[in-house]
């Protein structure tokens, strides 16, 4: 069995749908479609809901119904369980900011793709013996950044990454540079304090003002 024949959508598919992947934290399943329609308006179809929260699985369940055309998924995915919690929910994708032998069966074994997390080469190893080729490198910045990525392309051309944790407007453009970089994760288009005051609108000015900037 290869994960080509068992996942809904491809890593790479995923990776190719744009430069930025929200990664979102939300408390109130209410402010579920509201957030996600803002990332919406600004073409922003990839939506990683972290499972930080007790509501993570009902926003993705309610993100999954009610806006198809949002790509969703499960974040801070960590384990077996979890991940097939996620995949009910109706994820079509799960990130985890780490790896286990056992989760990385899973999903090889799961219909929803599944983006291991890693920071070593060890880690890295793993995941390719186990037949990954695009992972998520976390923590970024505190894990060697960008030089890091870009040595980690010198043995290992196939592997493509979706670097998360301490990117921003600052640094972004310098990660997707990189050959083996295609997209980033970030926190700061939906930060705690925009959604409290349901700033919906900053929401969509924000991920328009990213996009118009990694496509400079």
């Amino acid at each position: 069995m290869t994960l080509a024949n068992t996942w809904q959508i491809q890593p790479k598919e995923l990776f190719a749908l744009g430069p930025i992947v929200p990664v979102l934290v939300i408390k109130d399943v209410e402010d579920a479609l509201p957030i996600a329609e803002a990332l919406l308006a600004a073409d922003i179809k990839v939506l990683e809901v972290t499972l930080r929260t007790p509501a993570a699985l009902d926003v993705i369940a309610k993100i999954a119904k009610e806006l198809p055309e949002a790509v969703v998924g499960a974040g801070t995915v960590t384990n077996r369980d979890l991940l097939q919690r996620a995949a009910d929910a109706g994820s079509k994708f799960a990130i985890s900011p780490g790896l286990t032998k056992d989760l990385l069966q899973a999903g090889k074994e799961g219909d929803v793709a599944l983006i291991p997390g890693i920071s070593s080469i060890s880690e890295l190893m793993d995941g390719i013996d186990c037949g990954y080729d695009h992972f998520k490198f976390f923590p970024a910045e505190a894990s060697g950044g960008v030089k890091a990525i870009q040595s980690i392309g010198g043995p290992f051309p196939d592997i493509r990454f979706c670097p998360t944790g301490g990117i921003n407007l600052d640094n972004i453009n310098n990660y997707l540079a990189l050959k083996n970089v295609l997209c980033c994760g970030g926190s700061w288009l939906v930060s705690d304090e925009i959604i409290a005051q349901k700033n919906w609108s900053k929401i969509t000015d924000l991920a328009v003002q990213a996009l118009k900037h990694v496509n400079s």
